[in-house]
């Protein structure tokens, strides 16, 4: 015996490396060094900074990727997977500079998984990182046929003193959300069931949501990539005290993060009444799933996926910035006295 009939095709990974390199090569920015193909990615920390602090975040595209391979597409599950993880390093301060990637399958699908790494490098683009390597494993009786995994991580550099860890933020201070593209990548689970228990199928299309689209499609919508825009208003005068990246758990999980550790240090945040539009689909979830509005919540974005937290006295100017970028934004809420709470939601209705 040998390895092809344990299952496992050593040239099909070598010819899937030569497949993916032009893909990996388009994201090169100044500080890589060295090509794919070694043992590690080699990377040289940009010049200017006193005191660098690196940054790293990890993360995966959980049962999103069920839909994926559902539907066989795989375009876009690469973006989701980069953004889920630079978009938590970006709310230290940092900027993204590397992108590593790890997909698992059972059998190697040289076509299927490229167009999985092309949507990684796309991410990496949009973010301004590179895709400095990653690994591929081929585990036959592992996973099913057509079935792969993906995880990946990042590392970004802030200037230490620039650190955004919560201390920034003080009583009074204005909270604006900036809008998502769609559930993102988290509460899958929940969607999947509710699609299932009511009897659709991923092919179908709906009145009341986007008729143009297959329910597929919808809930394929990549994960936004908020880092150019962040990074440009870091760098001016609108003085940002604070971001959260709205991923599980929700406003309530994740809105509390940013305020500091030790729940809040006194502080929490008063969500406005209606402050926001929530999106059709959020609606048409919880009207499908009989989901309460607390439950939704705490299981989706609800459509506001980065927060930005700013003195009062810049919300205007930080409102009309995050126009120009073409993001939509709305002022939600204030920081307030408290212990860490996320305060009001109770007041959206869905």
């Amino acid at each position: 015996m040998d390895y092809r009939q344990a299952g496992v095709d050593v040239e099909a990974g070598r010819n899937f490396v030569e497949q993916i390199r032009q893909y990996v090569s388009a994201t090169d920015r100044p500080g890589v060094l060295g090509e794919l193909g070694g043992f590690g990615g080699f990377f040289e920390l940009p010049s200017g900074y006193q005191q660098p602090v690196l940054v790293s975040g990890t993360d995966g595209v959980g049962t999103k990727l069920k839909i994926a391979q559902a539907c066989d597409r795989h375009d876009t599950i690469g973006i989701d997977l980069v953004a889920m993880c630079v978009n938590d390093v970006l709310t230290s301060g940092a900027e993204p500079l590397f992108f590593l990637d790890y997909l698992a399958t059972g059998k190697l699908a040289p076509n299927q998984l490229a167009e999985v790494v092309k949507g990684i490098a796309s991410g990496c683009q949009q973010s301004g990182c590179a895709l400095l390597g990653g690994e591929t494993a081929e585990m036959p009786g592992f996973y099913g046929a057509g079935e792969y995994d993906a995880a990946g991580f990042c590392v970004g550099i802030v200037e230490k003193s620039k650190i955004l860890n919560g201390s920034q933020v003080q009583v009074g201070d204005a909270v604006i959300g900036l809008a998502s593209s769609g559930v993102h990548s988290n509460g899958f689970s929940l969607v999947r069931k509710i699609i299932a228990d009511r009897g659709f199928g991923w092919s179908d299309r709906l009145a009341g949501l986007d008729c143009n689209k297959t329910l597929g499609e919808i809930f394929l919508t990549p994960t936004k990539i908020y880092v150019k825009p962040i990074l440009a208003a870091l760098q001016s005068d609108l003085n940002i005290h604070a971001l959260a990246h709205i991923t599980g758990g929700g406003l309530p999980e994740n809105l509390p993060r940013c305020l500091g550790v030790g729940k809040g240090i006194g502080k929490s945040v008063e969500i406005l009444p209606q402050s926001w539009p929530i999106p059709d689909l959020f609606l048409w979830l919880a009207e499908q799933g009989e989901v309460s509005t607390r439950a939704m919540f705490e299981t989706f974005n609800m459509g506001i996926g980065m927060v930005v937290i700013v003195p009062s006295d810049r919300l205007d100017r930080a409102l009309a910035y995050f126009d120009t970028q073409d993001l939509d934004c709305a002022h939600i809420g204030w920081v307030v006295e408290g212990k860490g709470e996320v305060l009001g939601l109770e007041a959206f209705g869905t």
